[in-house]
């Protein structure tokens, strides 16, 4: 069984920061990219960010220059730094990753369950 769990979510004004993480754990091989994406209300679900296990970083254009992602290898964790948000930013972050376990050596993208950012005065 495999779990990952976003935390770092809120309330937070025009121009603030926040920071999001996920921590996959469970019966876990090894973990090739990993990756955010949101879903703000009355939209599709969209890529925002990913990260290769090397390190290899992609963003969307929408938040080049604001967001940041990063993994810590030895932790199963990955995370999303987003400076100046904005209220177009809002949404449900979820985080993704490519897992094989333990059992199953074949990759299989597992999801979380969610986090609210909401970018308000």
């Amino acid at each position: 069984q495999v779990q990952l769990v976003e935390s770092g979510g809120g309330l937070v004004q025009p121009g603030g920061s926040l920071r999001l993480s996920c921590a996959a754990s469970g019966s876990i091989f090894s973990i090739n990219a990993m990756g955010w994406y949101r879903q703000a209300p009355g939209k599709q679900r969209e890529w925002v960010a990913d990260i290769t296990s090397g390190g290899n970083t992609d963003h969307a254009d929408s938040v080049k220059g604001r967001f940041t992602i990063s993994r810590d290898n030895a932790k199963k964790t990955v995370y999303l730094q987003m400076n100046s948000l904005e209220p177009e930013d809002t949404a449900i972050y979820y985080c993704s990753a490519q897992i094989q376990t333990m059992v199953a050596r074949r990759w299989v993208d597992y999801w979380g369950q969610g986090t609210q950012v909401t970018v308000s005065s």
